[in-house]
């Protein structure tokens, strides 16, 4: 089965000059999410991870479902005023702008092997930022983990620094 058949691409959304990555059939269709969900976690078995971190939202979908399998926990990393208990907030540099991520203060425990997981990787931003605030709570990123990573957008390199960077599938 080849995932990237799976992946719908929608030109000129949500701006003008966007090719936006579709995951809804990969969502829709059982044995393409299981098998995209075992690709991104198959890197990551025996690595001993305590907790997955999922980006909203769409990180979501995968970092519960990759959390499962590891028989880890989970935890959401949010934009600022989702989350109902005392937060912890990163604000973040965008090419135009600022944005923010926040995750419960008491969402990791200091030393805790965190797998990062989300959809796509694009410029690296908002995954940079999430690592960094699971970072500020005492977490060890062990890894992270994508469907989609868009490879001419170079975002890969601003993770580096937080080790194994896995993607299932590179546009």
């Amino acid at each position: 089965m080849e995932l990237a058949s799976f992946i719908r691409d929608i030109p000129d959304w949500p701006k003008p000059g966007i090719l936006f990555k579709d995951i809804t059939p990969l969502l829709a269709h059982p044995a393409a999410l299981a098998m995209a969900v075992e690709q991104m976690v198959n890197p990551f078995r025996g690595a001993k991870i305590d907790v997955v971190a999922g980006t909203e939202s769409r990180g979501f979908i995968f970092g519960t479902a990759l959390a499962q399998a590891l028989s880890a926990g989970f935890i959401p990393v949010r934009k600022p005023g989702k989350l109902p208990w005392k937060t912890h907030q990163l604000s973040y540099e965008l090419e135009y702008g600022t944005d923010s991520l926040e995750v419960h203060q008491d969402a990791i425990q200091p030393g805790q092997r965190v797998l990062m997981a989300d959809d796509l990787l694009a410029t690296g931003g908002t995954m940079k930022a999430s690592c960094e605030l699971v970072q500020q709570l005492g977490g060890e990123i062990a890894g992270i983990s994508m469907l989609i990573e868009l490879v001419d957008l170079c975002g890969r390199e601003k993770l580096l620094p937080f080790g194994n960077v896995h993607a299932v599938l590179k546009f």
